[in-house]
């Protein structure tokens, strides 16, 4: 049995009760259903949109990760054209002295 049956389960609004794309508060993610009806849900049912704004969350952290290291590859990616451009200007350089 987990810990958390023992005790009554806390909302886990942080009150900031701003919405994605997908409808889901950016900080708890919870739907708007899940957040206005949190009082009226039983506990177990609270305890499942807990697991569910968990998985949430990770997917979101995924996401931006995601999105993160296709920045830093297009970064990486312009840079390196820079560099060859620059190679290829000082190359001609030396041969046009």
């Amino acid at each position: 049995m987990d810990q958390i049956e023992f005790f009554a389960i806390q909302s886990p609004c942080s009150r900031v009760c701003e919405t994605d794309k997908q409808g889901y508060c950016i900080k708890c993610f919870r739907s708007r259903e899940e957040r206005f009806n949190w009082l009226t849900f039983s506990d177990s049912q609270k305890q499942q949109i807990l697991r569910l704004c968990k998985q949430r969350s990770l997917r979101r952290r995924y996401q931006l990760a995601q999105q993160h290291r296709q920045q830093q590859l297009q970064q990486l990616q312009q840079l390196q054209q820079q560099n060859s451009l620059s190679n290829t200007q000082s190359a001609q350089m030396d041969f046009i002295f």
